[in-house]
């Protein structure tokens, strides 16, 4: 039995690894744009959806073993934001939300067998009062491009944050705590899955 991450994000990867999980990675291939425009759903649910479908795309590969989908976003004056993709939209997002207070909700589907634990673990993040100089170096250095809120709580981003409340391993994409309870609500353990190779 090995624990399956139906993600290619580095930072959901690491911290499995630096929980002892050596994951098999399988990253699921879905159209998150339409998902989005087809949900009817408040942000949480809307963001939990997303990573049931990541997770859902990959379960029936691996029957026998756990598959995780997570999905991530910033809700930021009553919007879902996104990854930005681009330099310039970074540097827009950072120039819109620094300062401000919003909430990064990880949605999370845990599959085992045919039983599902969904849920989403929403953090409230405090951003800093960023200068344009720092904000135009840290869209360039293309660290947070690709991830949720435009920033990484673990590397350069974690000049700009000024505090988080709530579950740190979230915000960096996979809550532990709530990956320790789905695995006990399957009658697993979570050492079951310590050192074991993907």
């Amino acid at each position: 039995m090995r624990l399956v991450l139906a993600s290619q994000s580095p930072s959901r990867r690491m911290l499995l690894e630096n929980a002892g999980v050596r994951p098999v990675i399988h990253p699921a291939h879905i159209d998150e744009d339409a998902l989005l425009a087809a949900s009817t759903a408040g942000p949480a649910d809307t963001v939990t959806a997303l990573a049931r479908a990541k997770a859902a795309a990959v379960a029936s590969q691996y029957p026998g073993d756990v598959v995780i989908g997570c999905d991530s976003m910033l809700l930021l004056d009553g919007h879902l934001q996104g990854k930005p993709h681009s330099t310039e939209a970074t540097v827009a997002r950072w120039r819109a939300q620094r300062g401000k207070t919003a909430q990064l909700i990880t949605g999370h589907a845990v599959h085992y067998q045919g039983q599902w634990v969904t849920e989403s673990v929403a953090t409230t993040i405090a951003f800093g009062q960023v200068s344009d100089a720092d904000i135009e170096a840290y869209a360039r250095s293309g660290e947070p491009l690709e991830c949720a809120g435009a920033f990484t709580l673990e590397a350069l981003g974690s000049w700009f944050i000024d505090s988080i409340e709530g579950d740190p391993s979230s915000v960096i994409g996979l809550s532990m705590p709530l990956l320790r309870r789905a695995l006990y609500s399957f009658g697993l353990d979570a050492s079951q899955f310590w050192g074991r190779r993907g």
